[in-house]
């Protein structure tokens, strides 16, 4: 019988892989997306100052009536659009997409294209 991997150290291990490649400055914060089995989480941080600007989750009060479930596509798209928003109110249009060591498909594409469609750069 073989054992199976866990799959957080999985994530952790690529995700910090890919920090190394990227970071977030003043005019350029980076998006960090985590989502986890029911919710989903999306940041604005300027790495250089150790800030986070803005953020947006599906457990947040205003976003947790538009959505039923936290964990799905229509939550991810919900939640992109709502930090695009926040991000346009805090004068940033260009991010650096950091999608947390996650595969860029399902929730975290859509909530990168809903971000995209609201007027986000990336």
């Amino acid at each position: 019988m073989i054992k199976q991997k866990a799959r957080k150290p999985i994530v952790q291990k690529r995700h910090k892989s890919i920090r190394v490649k990227l970071a977030g400055t003043s005019e350029f914060p980076r998006l960090a997306v985590y989502r986890s089995t029911k919710h989903i989480y999306a940041q604005l941080i300027d790495d250089d100052n150790h800030v986070t600007i803005a953020s947006a989750s599906s457990n947040d009060k205003d976003l947790r009536e538009k959505v039923q479930h936290g964990g799905n596509i229509e939550a991810a798209k919900v939640v992109g659009e709502a930090i695009a928003q926040k991000a346009k109110k805090a004068g940033i249009e260009c991010v650096v997409f950091d999608r947390g060591g996650f595969l860029y498909h399902g929730r975290v594409a859509a909530l990168a294209d809903a971000a995209r469609e609201a007027g986000l750069n990336f």
